[in-house]
């Protein structure tokens, strides 16, 4: 059995800036109030008809391949992640094979939104162990300013999302001791409806539905989120996936070199860094620049710190993320 490293990580966000001052000047809200509860000062949107989700993920991807010094044509598997597709159908991981003309193997979608990435590596990780694939291609991109309520009806929504994409290359490894330690990952479906979309969807309002009712107060198809359950699941859940993988690996929170949690709101992650004991140099957080970009925010802080050497050969990396569904997860890396 191999393991698998990250070889490569690129990451692309718009050029659009959008501040909390320019969201005010559309709905009831300010800067000092967004600040205080979520840490957001300014995300990324893009420009209508120049991005999509899937055009962004390429353009990480891009960046993720040149860096892991290997050819498209090496990449025997892409999975993506997204919970903002360009379609409803297909999904954007056969998009990016025909965007990047990369050879006719496998694309899969992972749809978990907040953890997809978690999700996504793990799956991925799963092939390269078993000796199925060699180099895979793993993407979180989203694209939400579209499909978000910027009245102040949505305000508690839609000043903390943001778009942009982060990709990865997972390439097989011969040292057991080096990459991916362990992924872990859970559910609990009973509260999915706490953090959600429900429109279109077969089971409750379907597109014929939406046309047919065209009553403007409908909300069912913008993401509605139960924001103090969230956060009072989501801090439990962080730290039970962060302990449980540091356990499957017989390490200690002192272990950790960098924490990349997902970036839902800065005032988890500090929860967290103070639950731990962990100093400012060992987690990185950037949602004060870039918003929640769902299940594109690890990659996109993962390369981000990187970049800035902040993670170093033999360091040990931690994942985490929890979001809708409920889903959460964590991945433990020796880099």
């Amino acid at each position: 059995m191999y393991n698998s490293r990250i070889s490569g990580l690129g990451f692309y966000v718009p050029e659009n800036v959008v501040t909390n001052d320019d969201l005010s000047k559309l709905m009831d809200t300010n800067d000092a109030w967004i600040q205080e509860r979520t840490g957001i000062k300014e995300r990324r949107h893009v420009v209508r008809g120049k991005d999509t989700t899937t055009t962004m993920g390429v353009k990480a991807a891009k960046i993720a391949i040149k860096r892991a010094g290997i050819k498209k044509d090496d990449i025997d598997f892409i999975v993506f992640a997204t919970l903002s597709p360009d379609y409803y159908f297909p999904g954007p991981g056969v998009l990016v094979q025909r965007d990047l003309d990369i050879k006719t193997v496998g694309a899969l979608d992972v749809r978990n939104q907040c953890s997809g990435f978690v999700y996504a590596i793990s799956v991925a990780d799963q092939y390269i162990k078993s000796g199925m694939y060699k180099n895979i291609l793993v993407i979180g991109s989203e694209l939400h300013s579209g499909g978000l309520d910027f009245t102040t009806r949505g305000r508690g929504v839609s000043v903390i999302f943001g778009d942009g994409a982060g990709a990865a290359i997972l390439t097989r490894e011969e040292d057991p001791k080096k990459g991916i330690l362990s992924t872990h990952l859970h559910s609990e479906g009973q509260h999915a409806e706490e953090l959600s979309l429900l429109a279109p969807g077969i089971g409750h309002r379907w597109v014929s539905d939406i046309l047919k009712d065209n009553d403007p107060d409908d909300v069912s198809y913008y993401p509605y989120m139960n924001g103090q359950f969230v956060f009072k699941n989501a801090v439990v859940r962080f730290a039970e996936v962060i302990m449980e993988g540091l356990k499957k690996n017989k390490l200690e929170v002192k272990d950790i070199d960098m924490l990349i949690p997902h970036q839902a709101n800065l005032r988890i992650s500090q929860f967290i860094q103070r639950k731990f004991g962990l100093s400012d140099d060992q987690v990185y957080n950037n949602i004060m620049n870039y918003g929640n970009t769902t299940a594109a925010s690890i990659p996109i802080a993962l390369t981000e710190a990187w970049e800035q050497d902040k993670i170093k050969e033999g360091d040990l990396v931690v994942l985490a993320a929890f979001g809708s569904g409920f889903t959460w997860g964590s991945v433990i890396i020796r880099w």
